[in-house]
C-alpha cells in the first residue's frame, strides 16, 4: 500500500498542512508548518471522500476559526503610550512645583470699591467697613474714603475674606485667594451694597479654593494620580513593545483617558486652563490607543494562552 497524502488544518493558527501518511500507526504527528504545534492526523481507513470532512465531520474534531493574521501595530502604540506617560509625567512635575511655589512667602494686594445702585446708577459709598480675615485668622479693618476705595496691603498668600458693611445697607462677604500660582480677583474689586439690614447678608465666592491648606491638597492629589496615569502608561508600553497584547495596550490608553477628570474632579480645570488642555491631549492620545487596539482585539480574539 502506497503512502497517503491528506490535507488538514492546525487547530492552533488555522493553516494548512500536508501530511503524508505511513501505513501505521493509525493516528499520527506532524509538527504544523506555520506554528510548530504538533498537529494529529489519523489515517484514512477507506478511499475517500468517505471519511472527508464533508461527510462525516465527526472523524476529526471541530476547529475552531482560523485567526486572521497579526498586523503589528504594537511598536506604533507603544511609542504613543510612553508619550502619554512623559507627558503625563511632566504636568504631575509641575503641580508639584506649583504646590511648593504657593506655599513660598510672598505679599500681595487687596483692593476695590464699595458702591451702591440709585437710580440705576453705581454711588461709591463712604464711611463703608471693610474687615479682610486671611488663612492664620488675623484680621484687618478699614474705612472707605469718599470715592469708596478700600485698599490692603501685605496680605499673605491664601485665601482672603473681605465682610463689608455700612449702615442702612445690608452686608456682604466676599471670599478670593491670592497666591504666586493662582490668580483670583483681588484688585479691581466692585462690591455692591443692597438697603437692608444686617441680618440678610449675602456672599460671594471669587475663588475655587476657600484657604491655602485645600489648595496644596488639590495640587498634591493631581501630582499623585497623574503620577500613577505615567505609571500604568509606561508599564503597558513596555508590556505592548515586548508582547503583541491588545488589552495591555488598552488599560494604558485608558489611564491617558481618564486624565482630565483628574483636574476636573479636583477643581483645577478653571485654575489651570493650560494643564487642561494638556491633558485633553493626553486624553485623545488614549482614545486612539484603545480604539485601534480593541478593534484589533475584536478582530484577532484573545491570545491562544
Amino acid at each position: 500500500m502506497g503512502a497517503t497524502t491528506v490535507y488538514v488544518r492546525c487547530p492552533n493558527c488555522g493553516g494548512e498542512i500536508r501530511a503524508t501518511l505511513a501505513p501505521g500507526p493509525p493516528t499520527q504527528w506532524f509538527p504544523c508548518p506555520h506554528c510548530r504545534a504538533p498537529v494529529p492526523v489519523v489515517a484514512p481507513r477507506d478511499p475517500p471522500p468517505l471519511y472527508t470532512w464533508e461527510v462525516m465531520p465527526g472523524l476529526y474534531p471541530a476547529l475552531p476559526s482560523p485567526r486572521l493574521p497579526r498586523r503589528r501595530s504594537g511598536r506604533p502604540i507603544a511609542v504613543t503610550l510612553i508619550a502619554i506617560a512623559i507627558v503625563a509625567a511632566a504636568l504631575a512635575g509641575v503641580l508639584a512645583y506649583d504646590g511648593w511655589l504657593a506655599l513660598q512667602p510672598a505679599s500681595f494686594a487687596v483692593a476695590g470699591t464699595v458702591e451702591h445702585a440709585e437710580n440705576g446708577l453705581l454711588v461709591p459709598i463712604a464711611g463703608a467697613t471693610v474687615r479682610l480675615t486671611n488663612d492664620a485668622n488675623q484680621s484687618t479693618s478699614l474705612t472707605t474714603g469718599l470715592n469708596g476705595g478700600f485698599a490692603f496691603a501685605g496680605v499673605p498668600p491664601g485665601g482672603v475674606s473681605l465682610n463689608v458693611s455700612a449702615v442702612g445697607f445690608s452686608p456682604v462677604t466676599v471670599t478670593t485667594f491670592v497666591s504666586s500660582v493662582y490668580a483670583a480677583p483681588a484688585t479691581g474689586l466692585m462690591v455692591e451694597l443692597s438697603p437692608g439690614g444686617a441680618n440678610n447678608g449675602t456672599a460671594v465666592a471669587l475663588a475655587a479654593f476657600p484657604d491655602l491648606e485645600q489648595f496644596e491638597a488639590a495640587l498634591g492629589s493631581g501630582a499623585v494620580l497623574l503620577a500613577i496615569v505615567t505609571l500604568v502608561a509606561g508599564a503597558a508600553a513596555v508590556a505592548t513593545d515586548r508582547d503583541e497584547r491588545p488589552a495591555l495596550s488598552v488599560v494604558g490608553g485608558a489611564a491617558g483617558i481618564l486624565s482630565p477628570f483628574v483636574l476636573f474632579y479636583l477643581s483645577l480645570s478653571n485654575v489651570f486652563p493650560l494643564l487642561t488642555l494638556a491633558t485633553a491631549a493626553l486624553a485623545g492620545a488614549g482614545t486612539v490607543v484603545v480604539g485601534v487596539r480593541a478593534a484589533r482585539l475584536a478582530e484577532t480574539g484573545p491570545a491562544a494562552d
